[in-house]
């Protein structure tokens, strides 16, 4: 099966030669892989099978798609959000509106002038995607950018003491995301439009169910609305134990959920798929705090086989998945043998790679 076909015929629960896989690397295990296979980094995904092809126009590849060698090193993004450099990740430094009075705030203007800017990436992956399912990330969508913009205390208070304030910037937000996935749906032969936005913490969600109903809910619905018109499966991320508001995603048209963080309460893969595996498929559920990166490779050939059997019990409904990045302590031994268990051998792997060298002479 091409890639294509293979998450198509997962989504839909209908056979498949292996599971489908889309796995993130972390920056810098990709370059580990890629000296391993002897091939850029950037071709590493291809080597390993992953059968997805995505990349971000929002904010989000600010955050990750910027990568900088060194702690301390940073950059200003089209937002105004400063970043910088904190051990494998780029963190913020400075949101532009975390000072702001409620006047300052709505003057604030999202940088729809760097929309070409923005899209490149889309383009440059829309032109090598080849037989691959094609995805477009439009995250963070409503509070995660919020609170990029505000800060996290400021963008709390705003929903605890000034609702009406905070639904309109919540508002705004969402119409960015809304603009990008209507101009990227347009202009790419995209598989599904991926939103998200991280509303919960390892214990629980970051504000109540009710608050994030009344005001985040309606503006993700319309982020959602994007590729649900033009017929698309629509991803959503949350890190976290999201679990109170799993039924309001499904509502809302949500088909794929990510990243399943397994050791967060009430994000067990066997619950979700027992309580709503007939209206979600789930993409993740491999741990990447502990099993990855410090479980021996029995355990991680274990894990992995028990995963898939639980999450495709139904036929399908089941893209498998870290529940992160993969980071850069993960012995490569250990990520060959999730692959392996997938049906994708380490044979398999190293032959893609050679012709990989090959087609780059």
């Amino acid at each position: 099966m091409i890639s294509r076909d293979r998450v198509n015929a997962g989504i839909a629960r209908r056979p498949v030669d292996r599971v489908p896989i889309f796995m993130w690397f972390h920056p810098e295990t990709a370059r580990r892989l890629g000296r391993l296979l002897e091939i850029p980094p950037e071709f590493v995904a291809e080597a390993m099978g992953n059968d997805v092809r995505m990349t971000w126009v929002n904010n989000n590849y600010a955050m990750e798609g910027i990568v900088h060698e060194q702690d301390g090193e940073g950059h200003t993004d089209p937002w105004g959000i400063a970043w910088v450099k904190e051990g494998a990740f780029n963190q913020i430094a400075h949101s532009p509106l975390a000072d702001a009075g409620a006047e300052e705030a709505l003057a604030y203007r999202f940088p729809i002038y760097a929309v070409e800017k923005l899209m490149a990436p889309m383009a440059a992956v829309a032109r090598t995607a080849g037989n691959c399912f094609l995805g477009c990330d439009v995250s963070p969508c409503v509070f995660e950018m919020y609170w990029r913009l505000r800060g996290m205390e400021a963008a709390m208070l705003d929903m605890a003491a000034d609702p009406a304030f905070a639904d309109v910037m919540l508002g705004r937000c969402a119409d960015f995301a809304v603009a990008l996935g209507e101009i990227a749906c347009a202009r790419f032969p995209l598989d599904w439009l991926w939103t998200g936005d991280d509303v919960a913490g390892q214990q629980g969600m970051l504000f109540s169910p009710a608050q994030w109903r009344a005001l985040v809910k309606p503006h993700l619905a319309r982020v959602a609305a994007v590729g649900i018109a033009r017929g698309l499966p629509v991803a959503y991320h949350c890190c976290g134990a999201h679990r109170d508001i799993i039924p309001d995603l499904i509502e809302i048209g949500i088909t794929v959920l990510n990243p399943i963080q397994c050791n967060c309460p009430g994000m067990e893969p066997a619950g979700l798929k027992r309580d709503f595996g007939a209206a979600l498929t789930f993409m993740g559920g491999v741990d990447t705090q502990e099993l990855l990166p410090h479980g021996t490779e029995s355990e991680v050939r274990c894990a992995t086989a028990r995963l898939l059997e639980t999450m495709t019990a139904d036929g399908g409904g089941y893209i498998l998945a870290a529940s992160h990045t993969i980071p850069p302590e993960t012995p490569a031994a250990n990520i060959f043998a999730m692959y392996d268990v997938a049906g994708v051998n380490r044979e398999e792997i190293y032959d893609r790679a050679a012709e990989i060298r090959g087609r780059l002479g």
